[in-house]
């Protein structure tokens, strides 16, 4: 029996597990572990156990499709680069935008940008950071210089005081909750804050159920608590900071004391004080946060309340500290780190930089690229295309699902509805891709060689264990061979992965230093690592931030209600999130049989004493309603959650959470809230 192991990386979430991938025949038949792996040492969690299920799924996409006359037919792939290639000269680049995937490999992210900005010349590209963590990076390169995890993993079993809040990390990121267990077990306290009591909370040392939207009160609320008692770090804020007597002019108001951030924010008065002593006191804190921060129209308030909380207790450059931004898939901060933003080429090196446009003309080969302007984010291209129909024609789409992962999503499919023309590139016919005008069969992770990045910067290859199916191609390939229909073929010439990294090295300083071969002895260098002798960076900002001046920016920063409050027509708060059998638009996981099996479809998690004023039972079916849209839905009345509050999961497009969700977007990072809108739930009489 010809049985191979290949070593790999996951393709869920951002933890970047690795495990190997079992061969036989050419064929992909089962995952088995990989000890070797420096983030989980062989474990890995239901996602990563049936992570081969999906790739040989009967319906993965195998050859190309053009809609005609409202039906798709079956193309030769000549057929779908001609046609693409004319439809997109057809267009001002302008009227072209891009959507990149954080599920595809760094290489491909990286085409994906070069395309979009050096053959179409538009500056509209970006991807679903915009939707988990635009938040993150907008906010924290704002106070550090840099938007990303600023610990490692393994350092969250070394704190000695754990604070997660908006991340349910045990379901989430299950392996990094495995770290906080060893910190435990080492003596570490575990604080969790959630609207929900999510396994994550069960396993708290203390738990603070609140009101979901009410972050920047609770941060303000800890640190008014922790500057009163003196508990502040004096020497960090003295050396490593500036502008704190802003910040304690505002948190030291009454407004933030414990009696008002207990009434706000729904925590025990009592829970709040004992928050903020063990987390100033500890040798060691760090805050581990998720989209549950994140997906507010407050978001980069949010992100810089934490950073202030870090900062004057001194709790960042150390092991065991530090502000560890969870990211939610597998490759969203490398998707970043290759310039799939708006704003930024790879590396974060400024769009409007002329010395950055000069080099990246040079390198890429082009006399003119979309320079000088910052393009749409996402959440504006649906927007624009949804509310000024003319302006945005054309979208390409590669591995991305916002048919079921955007918000308010009947506002979405107006905005489709009002495009020209739509390309989408993916495995599986999503519920994008019946959207589009014409679709091409990619290659999933175990069909490439590549590399990704995971949330705390650590790079890590994706080996290939077997060929795309039928006439599927890879991402890279697909992308190299419609430039050169368009006539950039010297610019799109690579004949490996491995070559478009290298490109990569050249252009981005923050990679220079890795290499595919250091990668295959290493397993995994964190960034930044400037040269091949730099053995990586685990830990960001030891000696200094990465600010101009090096020194960190403390944000005063004032409590706002979320966009949309509870009233007497809809006097919930609704908040989404993932599961533990399911992943984001459900494209994988819902094909892989035992992941389905566990949970098949969405409910909505109700208090019993909110179920019992509306008559609602365990298990009936109820109706879910926001000024935007109903959903039917099965009701589980449960005490897991906080009176006021209901949860939805948002994997299930027979039930979609975000045809619920409000498109109020965060001001700065353009980031959509998800995490709070108002809703009511109703019982489902009669004919309705």
């Amino acid at each position: 029996m010809d049985v191979k192991y290949i070593p790999t990386t996951c393709p869920y979430c951002g933890t970047g597990c690795g495990f190997n991938l079992v061969v036989k025949d050419n064929k992909v038949i089962g995952t088995a572990p990989w000890h070797r792996n420096p983030i989980n040492q062989g474990k890995v969690c239901p996602k990563g156990n049936y992570a081969h299920e999906f790739v040989n799924s009967p319906d993965r996409l195998t050859k190309p499709l053009i809609k005609k006359n409202g039906q798709f037919e079956e193309a030769t792939w000549d057929e779908a680069y001609k046609l693409i290639a004319s439809k997109l000269k057809s267009f001002k680049p302008d009227e072209v935008g891009f959507f990149s995937s954080a599920r595809i490999s760094n290489e491909e992210n990286y085409l994906v940008a070069k395309f979009a900005r050096a053959v179409v010349k538009t500056p509209h590209i970006d991807h679903c950071a915009r939707l988990c963590h635009a938040s993150t990076v907008a906010g924290l390169a704002a106070v550090f210089g840099s938007g990303a995890m600023t610990n490692s993993i393994g350092d969250i079993a070394d704190s000695k005081c754990i604070f997660v809040i908006g991340s349910n990390t045990f379901e989430q990121h299950p392996l990094i909750g495995r770290n906080m267990v060893l910190a435990q077990q080492k003596g570490a306290k575990l604080i969790v804050a959630d609207p929900r009591v999510t396994p994550t909370a069960k396993q708290a040392d203390l738990y603070m159920p609140f009101y979901s939207g009410t972050d920047v009160q609770i941060f303000n609320g800890m640190m008014h608590q922790i500057i009163k008692n003196g508990w502040e770090d004096k020497e960090f804020i003295k050396n490593r900071t500036k502008d704190f007597d802003k910040l304690k002019a505002l948190v030291m108001q009454d407004k933030y004391n414990l009696e008002n951030t207990a009434k706000i924010s729904g925590i025990p008065a009592d829970r709040i004080a004992t928050a903020a002593e063990w987390f100033a006191k500890a040798d060691s804190a760090c805050i581990c946060y998720s989209m549950g921060i994140t997906q507010h129209s407050t978001g980069v308030d949010n992100v810089k309340s934490i950073a202030n909380l870090q900062m004057i207790t001194g709790n960042l450059g150390r092991p065991g500290t530090g502000v560890n931004a969870l990211r939610g898939q597998n490759n969203v901060q490398g998707a970043c780190d290759m310039g799939c933003l708006p704003n930024v080429y790879s590396g974060y090196q400024q769009v409007i930089n002329e010395e950055m446009q000069k080099k990246m003309k040079d390198a890429w080969g082009v006399d003119t690229i979309a320079e000088g302007k910052v393009g749409y984010t996402v959440t504006d291209m649906i927007n624009v295309a949804a509310d000024k129909p003319g302006t945005l024609k054309c979208l390409y789409i590669v591995g991305e699902n916002p048919m079921l992962s955007d918000p308010d999503l009947h506002h979405v499919k107006k905005g489709f509805d009002n495009l020209d023309f739509v390309i989408v590139q993916d495995i599986f016919m999503t519920e994008t891709a019946q959207e589009a005008d014409v679709v091409l069969p990619g290659a999933c992770y175990a069909e490439k060689d590549g590399t990704q990045s995971n949330t705390e910067r650590r790079v890590q290859k994706w080996r290939k264990a077997q060929d795309p199916p039928g006439e599927a191609k890879l991402d890279w390939q697909i992308i190299c061979d419609i430039a050169k229909a368009m006539g950039y073929e010297k610019q799109f010439s690579y004949k490996s992965a491995e070559e478009i990294f290298n490109e990569i090295r050249k252009v981005t300083p923050s990679y220079a230093g890795i290499t595919y071969a250091r990668l295959d002895k290493a397993d995994a260098v964190h960034w930044p690592c400037p040269t091949v002798e730099h053995p990586g960076t685990p830990i960001l900002h030891k000696e200094k931030f990465a600010t101009g001046d090096g020194i960190g920016i403390l944000t005063p920063i004032e409590f706002k209600y979320p966009a949309e409050v509870p009233d007497a027509e809809y006097p919930l708060i609704l908040s989404t999130g993932r599961c533990l059998w399911q992943f984001h638009t459900g494209s994988m996981t819902r094909r892989s049989e035992d992941l389905e099996r566990e949970a098949p479809t969405g409910w909505v998690e109700i208090c019993p004493e909110d179920a019992k004023a509306l008559g609602i039972v365990n298990g009936e079916m109820v109706r879910a309603v926001s000024r935007r849209g109903k959903v039917d839905i099965t009701a589980k009345v449960t005490e897991d959650i906080k009176k006021g509050e209901v949860f939805i999961p948002f994997h299930f497009a027979e039930c979609a959470a975000n045809i619920l969700t409000n498109n109020a977007l965060d001001p700065i990072a353009k980031i959509p809230e998800y995490k709070a809108c108002a809703v009511r739930i109703e019982k489902i009489t009669g004919g309705n």
